[in-house]
């Protein structure tokens, strides 16, 4: 049985904060860079910045997409990814 998931390729995008201190993602595919002041993670709703302090990445598993944080969490900001190219207008335009 294929689930509704691997079909369209899309995972369920979800963010639990909680007491700011603890953030559990899903729907994650990639986790672009990171360190104790910002991680940022790649979801097919865009790219996730997570900023704050003392940030540790206690779990992450890209086949099922999850992604789990400790720290003082600040802030979350999404920004969307801008659609690849192959073209060459599109790569010198980057």
């Amino acid at each position: 049985m294929i689930t509704e998931e691997k079909k369209t390729g899309f995972l369920p995008h979800n963010c639990i904060l909680e007491d700011r201190k603890t953030l559990s993602v899903s729907g994650v595919n990639d986790v672009d860079s990171f360190d104790e002041q910002t991680i940022v993670a790649i979801t097919d709703l865009g790219e996730l910045t997570i900023r704050g302090e003392k940030l540790h990445i206690t779990r992450l598993s890209l086949e099922i997409g999850e992604l789990q944080i400790e720290g003082n969490i600040a802030a979350l900001s999404y920004a969307d990814i801008a659609p690849k190219t192959n073209s060459f207008w599109g790569k010198v335009f980057r």
